[in-house]
């Protein structure tokens, strides 16, 4: 029997490494999907719809929340983000994992959702609140004021860091992904992850009992 898919949830303000750090992971296991998120923003320069977000109108976004098939959703930055719950659901049910990089909000009704037990959170601080905000201006995509709100955004969303079952600081980018890379693999190796293992112990049980009994095998 196969295992139930994880749920990978890659938290942290923004800046601090999570998209880099959720492309080294794809980049480590390509079986790993990347949950695509739905946003009511228009497309970046570069960024194509389907691939990078599912870009979509405010009404329709707003009426698959209704309808309930958001897994979670949260407005950003006068924009409404959120994870479609049907591709999720079934990833699960196939027993592949999948990749979420998410706020803290987002995160915080996956692990309140009927899918908490599949859930795997990892939550990434920057080494200092200075590299943050050179790693926001670094990018050259935004403008004062848009790094001015993330800055001012950055202390609420470090505040939540205890919420989840793991935290990385990003001081080196190598570093944070091997740490990350451990995690996946630790996790995926949990007793109450892996189905099979009971009908195994019990197979070891009966060749025990064969050896004692000295019945043919």
């Amino acid at each position: 029997m196969q295992r139930r898919g994880l749920l990978i949830i890659l938290s942290s303000p923004s800046g601090a490494g999570k998209s880099t750090l959720a492309r080294r992971l794809i980049d480590w296991d390509p079986t790993l999907s990347f949950s695509i998120s739905a946003t009511t923003r228009p497309p970046r320069p570069g960024e194509i719809g389907g691939q990078h977000y599912h870009f979509t109108a405010r009404d329709a976004f707003e009426a698959m929340v209704a309808r309930g098939n958001m897994l979670e959703h949260a407005e950003v930055f006068g924009h409404l983000y959120g994870s479609p719950r049907g591709p999720v659901e079934e990833a699960v049910q196939s027993g592949r994992d999948t990749l979420f990089d998410i706020d803290w909000q987002g995160g915080q009704q996956i692990r309140n959702s009927t899918l908490a037990r599949d859930v795997v959170s990892v939550f990434v601080l920057p080494p200092s609140i200075a590299a943050l905000e050179a790693r926001l201006r670094g990018r050259a995509q935004d403008s004062d004021a848009v790094i001015a709100g993330r800055m001012a955004k950055a202390r609420d969303e470090i505040s939540h860091w205890a919420e989840y079952d793991y935290v990385l600081v990003n001081r080196d980018i190598d570093t944070a992904a091997d740490e990350l890379i451990t995690i996946v693999r630790a996790e995926r190796m949990r007793r109450d992850r892996q189905p099979a293992l009971s009908d195994f112990v019990r197979d070891l049980n009966a060749e025990f009992e064969t050896r004692r009994t000295g019945a043919a095998p």
